[in-house]
C-alpha cells in the first residue's frame, strides 16, 4: 500500500496494466483450456462472429483468444526471467570489478565492453542459432545481451561505496573480501541497478517477439511474435490476426515503461 501511494499516476497506470496481464497469464488455463495450438474451428473466423471464438480463428482454425492468453504466459515468463538473470549476472560482475579493482577490474570491464559492441538482438539470434529454440535458450540468449548495463551501473556504485566507514568497520571485524563485497556493499549498491529492471523487461519483450516473428521462438509454445508472423501471410484478408497480438505487445511495453517512469520519479522525490 505504501508503494502504491508513493507512485505517481503514470506508475499506477503501468501497475494496473501489468496486473491485468499477470492475471491473463495466470488464468489462461481456465479461460482457454486445452492446447492453444489445436485446431478448434473453421479457419479465418472474424472477431465477434462466433460464440465460441470471441476473437476469431487463424487460417488453420486455431482460436486467437487462446493464443493471446497463452502467449501472455510465454512473454512474461521469458521477459521477467531474462531480466532477472541479466540483473543478477551484471550485479555480480560489477561488484567484483568495482571491489577488487586493478587487473580484475580491467579484465571484467573489457569483457563488458566487448559484449556492448554487439547488439543484444544479434547476440540472442546467434546464441539460439547454435543451441536451438526453447524457452530456456530464449531466456539465456536475451540475458546474454542485457547484463552489461547492470554491470556498469553496479561497478560505479561499488566504487563510491567501498571506501565508506561501514566497509572499513567490516574489514576491522575480520570479514573476508568477498563477504564484504556481497554482504555489505552489494545490497547498498543494488538500488540504482534495480531501477534498470523496467528497461530490461521491456527490451526482453521486444527481443522475444522479434525472435519468434523470425521463427526462432519455441515451436511448442504460442507467442505474440509467432502470431504476428502467422497473420502476416493473410494481412489483407485478416488484419486482425496481426493487430490483436501487436496491440497486446504495445500495451505490455507501454505498461512496463510507465512503471519505470513512476519508479524513477519516486526515487527523485525521496530524500
Amino acid at each position: 500500500m505504501i508503494f502504491w501511494r508513493q507512485m505517481n499516476f503514470e506508475g499506477r497506470a503501468g501497475l494496473i496494466l501489468l496486473a491485468i496481464l499477470v492475471l491473463m497469464a495466470l488464468l489462461a488455463p481456465l479461460l482457454a483450456p486445452g492446447d492453444p495450438l489445436a485446431i478448434t474451428g473453421e479457419p479465418m473466423l472474424r472477431p465477434f462472429t462466433s460464440g465460441t471464438h470471441m476473437l476469431g480463428t487463424d487460417r488453420l482454425g486455431r482460436d486467437v483468444l487462446a493464443g493471446l492468453l497463452h502467449g501472455t504466459r510465454t512473454t512474461l515468463l521469458v521477459a521477467f526471467s531474462s531480466a532477472a538473470v541479466a540483473l543478477i549476472a551484471g550485479s555480480i560482475v560489477g561488484t567484483l570489478a568495482g571491489f577488487l579493482g586493478g587487473i580484475a577490474d580491467t579484465v571484467l570491464m573489457r569483457i563488458t565492453e566487448a559484449f556492448q559492441t554487439v547488439p543484444g538482438f544479434l547476440l540472442a539470434l546467434a546464441s539460439i542459432s547454435v543451441t536451438g529454440p526453447s524457452v530456456a535458450t530464449l531466456i539465456f540468449a536475451i540475458s546474454l545481451g542485457n547484463w552489461t548495463q547492470a554491470a556498469r551501473v553496479t561497478r560505479a556504485e561499488v566504487l563510491s561505496l567501498r571506501e565508506r566507514d561501514f566497509v572499513a568497520a567490516a574489514r576491522t571485524l575480520g570479514m573476508r573480501p568477498l563477504e564484504i563485497a556481497f554482504r555489505e556493499i552489494l545490497p547498498n549498491a543494488f538500488g540504482p541497478t534495480a531501477s534498470l529492471a523496467a528497461i530490461s523487461v521491456a527490451a526482453a519483450i521486444l527481443i522475444e517477439a522479434a525472435l519468434s516473428f523470425l521463427g526462432f521462438g519455441d515451436p511448442n509454445r504460442v507467442t505474440w511474435g509467432s502470431m504476428i508472423a502467422e497473420g502476416r501471410a493473410v494481412l489483407r484478408a485478416a488484419p486482425y490476426l496481426s493487430i490483436v497480438p501487436g496491440l497486446a505487445l504495445v500495451i505490455t511495453v507501454l505498461g512496463i515503461h510507465l512503471i519505470g517512469r513512476g519508479l524513477s520519479r519516486t526515487e527523485r522525490l525521496q530524500p
